[in-house]
């Protein structure tokens, strides 16, 4: 096991560690998502780490606010990683960092301002592929002629499913809106979640930062 100078409180931590270990650190919303993904994940090579609320705007952040931050502080020992360019990617004690946050407009916009602060602070780590994002399902919808439910990402998605099986005759066709990782089914968050087989992870880029950061303010200058 690899050491590291202070042991974050809420750091849910592996067995291994290790640039070509395998190891990955889950960053989730909450306490209690965290708690829904550490009882499921694989112990040995799976860590979780929460946060509380959103996180700060690190991308015009001095480094004296961020080093103030208790989550980014809390992340960063967590990685093993030094702030700024000096960030040495095969020193970091996870080979992958997964982005696991709530299905909602809250998830999203939390996705954003961490993806901003590996942007700013910790680019090396993007550079080098070693952060992603996983979108969990945003729903499930089930109807008496469907021997399981079916999954939606979005509202539109949902929207065409529920369309579809009213095409089919499917009856009693309904919608049920998950309020978090939480309310996801051991079994749903496992599958398209947690599992490296099973789910689908998104590597992001310096690029995926710099079309968010546009993005962000574009809406900050129509608004």
């Amino acid at each position: 096991m690899m050491s590291f100078p202070r042991q974050p409180i809420k750091l849910v931590d592996s067995q291994i560690h290790g640039f070509e270990s395998g190891a990955e650190l889950f960053v989730v919303e909450g306490d209690s998502a965290a708690r829904s993904v550490a009882r499921i994940r694989n112990s040995r090579f799976q860590a979780v780490l929460p946060m509380q609320g959103k996180p700060l705007n690190a991308l015009k952040a001095r480094e004296k606010t961020v080093r103030a931050n208790p989550f980014f502080m809390a992340l960063i020992d967590s990685i093993g990683a030094n702030i700024g360019e000096s960030t040495e990617p095969s020193l970091c004690r996870y080979q992958r960092i997964v982005l696991l946050f709530d299905p909602d407009a809250d998830g999203i916009h939390c996705g954003t301002l961490v993806l901003m602060f590996f942007y700013r602070w910790l680019r090396p780590l993007l550079e080098t592929g070693q952060i992603a994002i996983v979108r969990p399902p945003m729903m499930e919808i089930v109807a008496d002629g469907l021997q399981s439910p079916l999954l939606a990402y979005s509202d539109e998605e949902g929207q065409i499913i529920c369309q579809e099986l009213k095409q089919q005759r499917q009856t009693n066709v309904i919608k049920k809106r998950f309020r978090g990782l939480a309310s996801l089914s051991a079994e749903v968050l496992m599958r398209y979640c947690v599992e490296p087989a099973t789910r689908k992870a998104y590597r992001l880029t310096v690029q995926d930062a710099e079309r968010s950061i546009e993005l962000l303010s574009s809406f900050k200058a129509g608004s």
